[in-house]
């Protein structure tokens, strides 16, 4: 029970990640290219993490603490704001379920143990990752770079993860693999196939996980990217052109090849 409450709580939390990251880093970046213009920014209401406070997207009502319970608000409001009755999305109250779920998951799979924790960290990261590409194309260097160095340590730290030479490889190779492929379909179709956020974030599942795992990541994610662009192509929806969040299938990817890893390390 304490796993789930915990678990709720960190996807409400991760819920603020996901809407917010990207808006900082939008305003951070308006900011400085103004900069680089010798244009004064203008003053901008603080926005972090932390505040404002959240708020109804529709009418803008700060949410009472009583409206802001993780899940259970969203059931008893009945996914809707209590003063304009515009729809809140079920995304919503789905991540902060995946947040009790994958710490049950990490529980069972690691028990309890730093190990877990730590795998439960990575596990959310992902979580975050995959909906912020899906929503905006971004992997914030915020998540990704962090992920890297955390994965390094976790191999040094924990004998039940890959080995440091092997996590060390994993990101070296992580990175290489997705940046030759880069500068190949560049060479060959004078476009970007990919954003730069991709080769760090496989460079962290590498650092997680090892170099062996690079291959089934890259496989399980080029699998759902098909999967996700073939129905799209065929209603005409898609083309050559159209971004696709490729990140979004490489955590999925990680995600996958980390927990069927350990189940399969559990199964005599």
């Amino acid at each position: 029970m304490i796993a789930v409450l915990a678990g709720l709580s960190f996807g409400s939390f991760l819920n603020v990640v996901i809407r917010r990251l990207p808006i900082m880093l939008a305003r951070q970046w308006r900011s400085d290219a103004l900069h680089v213009l010798d244009i004064r920014p203008p003053a901008l209401v603080r926005f972090n993490l932390m505040l404002p406070r959240s708020c109804c997207p529709a009418c803008r009502a700060t949410v009472a603490a009583k409206d802001n319970v993780p899940l259970l608000s969203w059931l008893l409001l009945r996914g809707k704001c209590r003063h304009c009755a515009a729809a809140i999305s079920v995304r919503y109250p789905l991540v902060e379920a995946a947040g009790a779920v994958l710490a049950v998951l990490a529980l069972q799979l690691w028990g309890i143990t730093w190990l877990a924790g730590a795998y439960y960290c990575l596990l959310m990261a992902l979580l975050a990752l995959a909906l912020i590409d899906s929503d905006t194309l971004l992997l914030p260097d915020q998540i990704t770079l962090p992920l890297v160095w955390l994965g390094l340590a976790a191999a040094f730290a924990f004998d039940a993860t890959p080995t440091p030479a092997q996590a060390v490889l994993g990101a070296a190779g992580g990175y290489l693999v997705l940046w030759a492929f880069y500068w190949a379909h560049k060479l060959v179709t004078h476009r970007e196939g990919m954003g730069h956020g991709d080769f760090k974030l496989l460079a962290a599942l590498g650092a997680w996980l090892g170099w062996p795992a690079l291959l089934p990541i890259i496989l399980i994610a080029s699998m759902v990217g098909i999967a996700y662009a073939v129905p799209g192509m065929l209603r005409g929806t898609v083309n050559r052109a159209t971004p696709i969040p490729f990140g979004t299938f490489l955590c999925l990817g990680g995600a996958v090849t980390l927990i069927f890893a350990q189940h399969l390390a559990l199964t005599p």
